[in-house]
């Protein structure tokens, strides 16, 4: 049965107006209904849709009749035990944003308030940028915006359509996707460290005892090295490369209880790669700097702005942290 939304009545020269009860046109859209079929689209579940909504499972689904009805399509059909979007949910999602985009700086117009933000944002960062810097920045914008969320995905070999499609907000990413209408900045650099269990083996001696080790590393979709391992090669340095992983945080898990390597950045050693040991490696690698990285649309939008200076902040704060952590000497841990 075809859903029925009341529709206010209009006088014209005394007489009265009124829509059909069975006639739903775009008049019925609102910034809710865009912010839902957007967080059903991109949980690719009702249950977590409502959960990051604050909704009822009931809610949620009423909404998508609505949605449903309005657009004359299905959105969204069963797959497996969930969930998956029609085409046309996929074109409509990416409306949506914009809408919603356009939405926000209609009601800012008048000046932002953090405390009235009600918002999800969302940053794409791998196991490290994710690690040293998302929680700190997300208790301080918490604490100045309440109606705020933050929707963390992986970055992988991030690309500018992440950005130009809004599948997220912001990129923290060494290597940043080229494109005129992206913007970015210069965040922090770190350096390369070789990091190994000290339990299974000693530190490798120098560059032919690092030749002659086993190695693992970091291979993210499709096929993108790290750019130390691109460097290496370049340099005409070949590694027997045991293992590769999708992402920083596996690289633990394969060198604890193993004599393996890894060549990774030092401040992991914070994060997923604490308890291990690590030295410089055997011959002088160059530096890996960190980007944010975001879509030239939100370059004057205050509350990206108010992000993105939330966030240079945090790094700050993250490095000072990680420093302290960090022997008397200022060298990471060996």
């Amino acid at each position: 049965m075809p859903l029925s939304i009341p529709v206010p009545q209009c006088r014209i020269k005394g007489a009265t107006l009124k829509q059909p009860m069975n006639v739903i046109d775009h008049l019925d859209l609102d910034g809710h209904l865009l912010a839902l079929l957007l967080a059903v689209h991109e949980e690719g579940s009702v249950t977590r849709a409502a959960q990051r909504l604050d909704l009822t499972q009931s809610a949620v689904s009423h909404g998508l009749d609505r949605l449903r009805a309005i657009v004359g399509h299905p959105l969204f059909v069963k797959s497996g035990r969930g969930i998956a979007p029609t085409a046309q949910a996929d074109l409509l999602a990416g409306r949506a944003r914009r809408l919603l985009d356009e939405l926000r700086g209609f009601s800012l117009a008048a000046g932002f308030e953090p405390a009235r933000l009600q918002a999800c944002i969302a940053v794409a960062a791998n196991d490290l940028q994710r690690d040293l810097l998302l929680p700190r920045l997300l208790r301080r914008l918490r604490s100045q915006a309440p109606g705020l969320t933050l929707r963390v995905m992986d970055s992988g070999a991030p690309e500018p359509a992440m950005l130009r499609e809004q599948a997220c907000q912001l990129i923290l990413t060494p290597r940043p996707p080229e494109g005129a209408d992206l913007m970015q900045k210069r965040l922090f650099e770190d350096a390369y460290r070789v990091f190994y269990d000290p339990a299974c083996r000693a530190a490798p001696a120098g560059l032919a005892d690092y030749l002659a080790a086993e190695h693992v590393s970091v291979l993210y979709a499709p096929r993108r090295t790290l750019a130390v391992d691109d460097w290496l090669a370049a340099q005409g340095v070949a590694r027997s490369i045991v293992a590769t992983v999708p992402g920083m945080a596996g690289l633990g898990a394969m060198l604890r209880g193993s004599a393996w390597l890894a060549t990774a950045p030092s401040l992991l050693a914070q994060g997923a790669l604490a308890g291990l040991a690590s030295v410089a490696p055997p011959l002088a690698t160059p530096p890996l700097p960190m980007y944010a990285v975001w879509h030239l649309r939100h370059q004057e939008d205050p509350v990206h702005r108010w992000l993105r200076a939330a966030l240079a902040a945090e790094v700050e704060a993250a490095l000072a942290a990680a420093i302290s952590a960090q022997d008397p000497g200022g060298e990471p841990r060996s």
